[in-house]
């Protein structure tokens, strides 16, 4: 194939690229409702507010969510043993005609040098678009909490963005975290998704697709893993439920390790973590073993999208005994074909330490932009803030914050 026809495959993904989907920190959308404003109220959040927020979720575009679901992030949850005091659910803005805006608030643990830190970690952000002015009360009500060692926020948007660096909150270090790395598993259906996504007419969808797909499938034949390993070190598939004693060594020998901020890896939060009750998405948790011992792992995340029905599956977290390169390729190679034997059209990276990207971009990923910061942070504590200046000193994936920890 031609530099010219490769050129044009990439064109043909300038639609994803573009693509700025309802997320987690999502301050309002245009599927709500224009009206005057009421005078609104603050208040946090109650186990009774469920449904409102629910119908006022709904409206702004976000994913369909389950009282069972709020049970596990504010009932289940690991971290409210470990906090030392009962961290708020949220806040919501509150009419004489209802809930107008919501902003939820799920604690985390988190490690860094033999210290457990807890976390405090935004979700949910939805505002009617009348009372987006109210939006960075909201925000600052979620970074002014007491005992809270670490605030994190992620894939939200510009604006959202914005308002938290008003209020002191800093972008990751990392120069390239928010470039997503991806590839096309299926040309066609990934082409019949993306008409789908922007409503093209079904005879202009249909040459689309066809042209789409043609080109992008020549194209996707040299990206991905080249030359793929026998399955030496073990590697197979279990249950999130069966998630026990040996990823709790292995987090324990991943913590004596060059000190990174982590997110708590123990098997009760991994469990706790990829257990998402009222979703449609699947886990897969990879495990690979080295003379019978755990050595590393990886979570493929598997997504519907409701609008398109365009399968994404997401590596939606790694950790690997030492960084062991070779055990790094070889979880990572299994998580691609799992993501092709799933039934995946895409297969999505997002963040990872440097050198696991640096083994991705080996496989000449298409890159898209993300529209802004995908991860968020601001800490009370001066000599923690100096410390996470440094890239290197994170382990971030979208394992921090929200990005795969609400369905």
């Amino acid at each position: 194939m031609t530099r010219s026809k490769y050129h044009t495959a990439d064109i043909l993904l300038w639609l994803l690229k573009r693509r700025q989907r309802p997320a987690a920190g999502q301050a309002g959308s245009a599927n709500l409702h224009e009206h005057v404003p009421l005078p609104a109220k603050q208040r946090e959040v109650r186990f009774s507010d469920f449904e409102s927020v629910a119908r006022l979720k709904e409206r702004g575009g976000l994913a369909k969510d389950s009282q069972e679901n709020w049970c596990r992030l504010w009932q289940q949850n690991p971290a409210l043993a470990v906090a030392k005091s009962q961290l708020s659910m949220g806040w919501v803005l509150e009419t004489a005609q209802g809930i107008v805006g919501y902003q939820g608030n799920v604690a985390l643990l988190y490690q860094f040098g033999g210290r457990t830190l807890v976390a405090a970690t935004a979700a949910g952000l939805v505002v009617e678009p009348a009372y987006r002015a109210r939006c960075i009360i909201l925000l600052a009500s979620f970074y002014r909490q007491r005992d809270v060692d670490l605030f994190v926020t992620t894939h939200t948007t510009a604006s959202v963005a914005s308002q938290s660096k008003a209020l002191r909150a800093k972008a990751l270090a990392q120069h390239d975290y928010d470039n997503v790395l991806f590839w096309v598993l299926d040309a066609h259906q990934f082409s019949k998704a993306l008409a789908a996504k922007f409503g093209l007419g079904s005879g202009i969808a249909a040459v689309g697709t066809f042209l789409g797909s043609s080109i992008l499938r020549a194209d996707t034949l040299r990206r991905g893993p080249r030359g793929r390993r026998t399955n030496r070190f073990g590697v197979r598939e279990i249950d999130v439920r069966d998630i026990g004693d040996e990823f709790e060594a292995l987090w324990q020998r991943k913590l004596t390790e060059t000190p990174r901020l982590f997110a708590d890896r123990s098997s009760a939060s991994l469990r706790w973590h990829f257990t998402l009750p009222g979703s449609s998405s699947t886990v897969a948790v990879l495990c690979c073993h080295r003379f019978e011992r755990l050595v590393g792992y990886a979570i493929v995340l598997h997504t519907i999208d409701r609008e398109t029905g365009m399968r994404r599956s997401m590596l939606a977290d790694i950790l690997v005994e030492q960084d062991d390169p070779s055990v790094t390729e070889t979880l990572l190679e299994a998580a691609y074909s799992n993501a092709v034997a799933s039934g995946g059209h895409l297969f999505e990276v997002v963040g990872l330490p440097r050198h696991f990207r640096q083994i991705l971009m080996r496989w000449n990923p298409y890159v898209r932009k993300y529209p802004t910061d995908p991860l968020i942070y601001k800490t009370a504590d001066e000599a923690l803030t100096r410390t996470l200046a440094d890239e290197n000193a994170w382990y971030a994936s979208p394992f921090d914050g929200d990005a795969t920890l609400i369905p």
